[in-house]
């Protein structure tokens, strides 16, 4: 049977966020399965953290195309690390969503609202309140505990605030949706257990782009950036504050005097003039912008390891699915992340890598030294990552998980 769902997300294509990426993927897996899709979003902005070009003018567009509308506003862009200004361009871009979700006509079987910002998960409940539906809230990370663990909110009586506001959001959703084991057992400490409590479901990410797949380590990348048949080590990526950067650098430095070895930072975000600087410095440390979306596997296949570091304390509240893309690309994975994380559980389970404690130089460069040391492991590792992934979690598979939620709600 047909439904129609209202999506309300940060980004969509073409914007080139993850979160982006895989709504898009999902929206057109209900279009192929003969739903019909309304969506709510930003104007495409963040490759460069500002409205892409042809994009500006207008606070809001909107589009048509097979069983899908798009609505898109203005997102009110700020520096990520001013945190106030921040906070206005979220509330800023939710109100204009507010606004456009009551100008839609239904009916709607379901509101589906992701977050961050967790303002939309407000949104969406207005937006179900208006149509007469459920709404299932995606939480692809946990607000405010990661801004709290990176230290970017100190006050106490902010965090008091936005605490409170995190559990009215949570209880007032009819279903909440999170990315592993790690963030269920968060969300649900947050749960109001004498009222009507919203379903929690551990729906993960998947494979952002079937077109990512094994390849030749040399490629026109390597060459375009005249890396030559170097053993390259990289992280590509968001260059924001949840990552350990340091760790990257200060492995550059003890590896400088080798001729061998290139560490290449690929990405963009608010530590990227930061990074760009210390490239400056250390010859064998490489930063390069963003690529186009197209050129995502090639990219991933010119390393030969790739790295995903996480701060201590992060590691369990939320899921990159950046470690799925590797995988897809055949290439093997240092996390530095918490224990008992589900990044930890996957590096293990499909044995495509090697897990160390966060912040943790020493094991880090022990773990990086012995990979790098033995070309077998490695491409022994990246095969098991491929044919893990191979078996897992797939874009209709999640689609479909979504859909079965919203039909057990309904009933």
């Amino acid at each position: 049977m047909s439904m129609r769902l209202l999506v309300i997300t940060p980004h969509f294509e073409p914007d080139t966020a993850p979160t982006g990426i895989i709504v898009t993927s999902l929206v057109d897996q209900w279009v192929e399965q003969g739903h019909q899709i309304e969506v709510i979003t930003s104007l495409p902005w963040y490759e460069k953290h500002e409205i892409e070009n042809h994009w500006k003018g207008k606070l809001f567009r909107r589009e048509e195309k097979e069983s899908v509308t798009v609505t898109r506003l203005h997102p009110f862009p700020q520096d990520k690390n001013k945190l106030l200004r921040r906070l206005m361009s979220f509330l800023a871009f939710s109100f204009l969503a507010v606004i456009a979700s009551l100008s839609k006509k239904g009916p709607f079987d379901a509101v589906v609202a992701l977050s961050p910002p967790l303002t939309l998960g407000t949104v969406g409940k207005v937006a179900a309140v208006r149509h007469r539906c459920k709404l299932i809230l995606n939480l692809q990370d946990i607000f405010p505990d990661v801004a709290v663990t990176l230290g970017k909110i100190k006050s106490r009586s902010s965090i008091k605030v936005l605490e409170k506001y995190e559990k009215f959001t949570y209880n007032g959703s009819d279903a909440i949706t999170v990315l592993s084991k790690d963030l269920e057992e968060n969300v649900n400490k947050k749960i109001d257990r004498k009222k009507n409590p919203p379903q929690i479901a551990v729906i993960p990410n998947f494979l952002i782009s079937s077109s990512i797949k094994p390849q030749d380590r040399l490629t026109n990348y390597r060459e375009e950036h005249q890396l030559g048949e170097k053993f390259v080590v990289m992280y590509a990526g968001n260059l924001g504050n949840s990552q350990s950067f340091e760790l990257i650098t200060k492995a550059a430095k003890k590896h400088e005097e080798r001729d061998d070895i290139v560490y290449v930072i690929n990405g963009g975000g608010v530590m990227s003039n930061q990074l760009k600087q210390q490239a400056n410095v250390l010859k064998n440390l490489v930063v390069i912008d963003y690529q186009p979306v197209e050129r995502l596997s090639e990219v991933l296949a010119t390393a030969d390891l790739h790295l995903v570091p996480l701060r201590t304390g992060l590691g369990g509240m939320s899921v990159p699915s950046k470690i799925y893309s590797i995988f897809a690309a055949g290439r093997p994975v240092i996390a530095s992340v918490d224990s008992g994380t589900e990044i930890e559980r996957i590096v293990a389970e499909s044995e495509g890598g090697i897990a160390v404690p966060p912040d943790d130089f020493d094991s880090f460069i022990f773990a990086l030294e012995s990979l790098i040391e033995n070309s077998g492991l490695l491409e022994e590792m990246g095969n098991k990552a491929t044919v893990w992934l191979e078996n897992c979690y797939s874009s209709k598979t999640i689609a479909d998980d979504y859909l079965d939620l919203i039909r057990r709600l309904n009933r």
